[in-house]
Order: C-alpha cells, then sequence, then structure tokens
C-alpha cells in the first residue's frame, strides 16, 4: 500500500467512498456521526485543494482516504473530562474511511499519518465502535471529550511517541 495526495479528479471517487462508509455506519449502530450527507463535496474539495488530502493505494486502486494535517485543530484546543497526553505539536486525522476491500487499511493510513508527526489526534463519535477499536488496536489512548464546531460531541483520542 502507498499513501498521496488526493488529485482533483479522485473527487467523485471520494465521495462514493463517503457515501459507502455513512452507509455502513449507520448498518453498524451509528447512524448519526456523518447522518445522510456528510462530508459534503466542497469539503473534500477544500480537503484537496489545501493539500490535506490524501488516499491509500493497494495496486494502482484507491482503497482509503482521509484527512490529515500538522498543527493546531481548533476543535481540539478544549478537553473534557481529561486531558491530552501532551501539548506538543501534533498531526490531526479526519474524515477517514476505506472501500472495505483491502484488510488493514485504515490501521495502514493511521500508522503512515502518525510517522510524519509523532504525535497524533483524532476524535470519534461515542456509537462508532468500530473506529474505537480500530483506534485502541493502534496504539491510542482515550484522553477525554471534545466538541467540534456543530456542538457535536466526540471521544477525542491521542498517540505519542
Amino acid at each position: 500500500m502507498i499513501i498521496r495526495k488526493t488529485r482533483p479528479d479522485e473527487l467523485d471517487l471520494l465521495m462514493k467512498m463517503y457515501e459507502h462508509a455513512r452507509l455502513f455506519m449507520a448498518g453498524h449502530g451509528n447512524p448519526a456521526q456523518w447522518g445522510q450527507s456528510y462530508p459534503k463535496q466542497t469539503l473534500i474539495a477544500d480537503d484537496i485543494n489545501s493539500g490535506c488530502s490524501y488516499v491509500c493505494e493497494e495496486h494502482g486502486q484507491i482503497i482509503a482516504t482521509f484527512y490529515y494535517k500538522e498543527g493546531p485543530d481548533d476543535t481540539y484546543r478544549r478537553i473534557y473530562s481529561g486531558d491530552w497526553l501532551n501539548q506538543r505539536p501534533y498531526g490531526v486525522v479526519h474524515r477517514i474511511t476505506s472501500d472495505g476491500t483491502v484488510k488493514g487499511a485504515a490501521s495502514f493510513c493511521l500508522n503512515w499519518a502518525f510517522e510524519q508527526c509523532g504525535n497524533l489526534k483524532i476524535d470519534t463519535h461515542k456509537d462508532n465502535r468500530i473506529m474505537q477499536h480500530l483506534l485502541d488496536k493502534n496504539g491510542f489512548t482515550y484522553c477525554g471529550i471534545i466538541y467540534t464546531d456543530d456542538g457535536s460531541e466526540r471521544m477525542a483520542y491521542q498517540k505519542a511517541e
């Protein structure tokens, strides 16, 4: 597997992957996290244009996608019912999904992101048991609660060297 930046001509494929992810989450007890329309196409286009959208390929096929950026994330400025592991500079991963065709793709993406910065933060919905298991399996520590821009509560995780 390889990780590379997303190209603008891949937007439609990513949107299909996110549609599949919403259906998967809804079918596995997590219908609220992304609802019926998150992420919007304009958001993913902005991610691509900013250079923060990445894809994971296997044999030339895109099998996963995610947002990765180093630097402060406004949603992580305050944490409740816990503390971050440290206050060092960090990277963030958002909107990670895979098409489900290659086992371990999401773990590969998370490990790649961690290798870039050595201090990684991520969050997920309380009903997203699959993501919680993935984070636990990949050495992330549950740190507390954060709130997204729209006020939604999320479980916050961090992995540090």
